[in-house]
């Protein structure tokens, strides 16, 4: 079977969603990358040093150069003539490309897969995680995206990909770039980090978000994350959302502070390694799920936990 993955990169180098994505692939069978870009040359010999990659095809133009959906996916559905499925992260990005190319190919989307169980057969989530469905596709060509934090990550050296250059249709002139604005972290990006500090609509405001949860965090080597209801109310921007219609995390610590544990944020981190909760509801939902549950008033336990550290 030849599975062709989608490379999401910045023209430099390879985001991490990108390698697990290549170990979902591996299991259906050979697998070749595409880096769809403008002067892409770095991201693709990055691609190629990934373990397992079989081969690097690279459209390089100017129409790629802000990975546009719109002309990204008929160079991606031009493509399958010669694979039996294409895999995307379940990124934003992902996720506004993938459904284009199922269109295109008048296939149905198999979306967030967590394991591939055969070359037709994968499981994923359903009611906000509380059920895993299996699903099985008759389709020939097959269009899946690949939830990150359910597969290892690829190695990203060891490999020796052969480099191919294709071409696609150039501009669609459906759609322009106007411009982005880049949020610098100085803390680790949360979909990598491996001890998360999230807080909730508890933390009042802005200014007391940040007073209470960021030098914990700092104290951590921590990310920063919350509850849509933090994000809702301003506190933070919605870059930081963890949850069902936020990021999916599964670091080895999540710390939740002030956070009830609502469906929905559950959805997006319930599967971390280690849960601890702080929060003054001792009914609260989110104790159902930690592994370690503290009771108490936030505003005094967070500012003695940094002390001690």
């Amino acid at each position: 079977m030849a599975v062709l993955v989608y490379a999401e990169h910045d023209n430099a180098s390879l985001k991490d969603a990108t390698l697990a994505v290549v170990t979902a692939a591996a299991q259906l069978g050979d697998v070749h990358v595409l880096v769809a870009g403008n002067a892409c040359d770095a991201a693709a010999q990055a691609a190629a040093s990934v373990a397992g990659v079989g081969k690097v095809l690279v459209a390089n133009d100017a129409a790629f150069a802000n990975q546009l959906a719109e002309n990204v996916a008929p160079l991606v559905s031009g493509l399958m003539a010669g694979y039996d499925a294409v895999l995307f992260p379940a990124t934003a990005h992902g996720k506004n490309i993938a459904p284009r190319v199922a269109a295109l190919l008048d296939v149905m989307q198999i979306s967030d897969i967590l394991s591939v169980e055969a070359a037709d057969t994968f499981t994923r989530p359903i009611y906000a995680g509380n059920a895993i469905a299996t699903v099985q596709s008759t389709d020939a060509k097959k269009v899946i995206t690949v939830r990150g934090t359910a597969f290892a990550k690829a190695d990203a050296a060891g490999g020796s990909a052969a480099v191919e250059a294709v071409s696609g249709n150039g501009d669609a002139g459906l759609s322009s770039f106007v411009g982005s604005e880049i949020a610098k972290l100085e803390r680790p990006e949360l979909t990598a980090a491996k001890i998360i500090v999230s807080g909730g609509r508890a933390l009042k405001d802005g200014p007391t978000f940040e007073s209470t949860i960021f030098p914990l965090a700092d104290k951590l080597g921590a990310a920063v994350g919350a509850s849509r209801a933090a994000v809702d109310a301003g506190y933070v921007p919605n870059d930081y959302q963890v949850g069902q219609t936020g990021k999916i995390v599964a670091p080895e610590i999540y710390i939740a502070v002030g956070i009830s544990g609502a469906i929905q944020h559950l959805a997006g981190m319930k599967d971390s390694k280690t849960i601890i909760a702080i929060n003054k509801d001792e009914d609260a939902p989110i104790f159902q799920v930690a592994d370690i549950g503290l009771v108490g008033d936030l505003f005094n336990v967070v500012p003695e936990l940094t002390g001690k550290l």
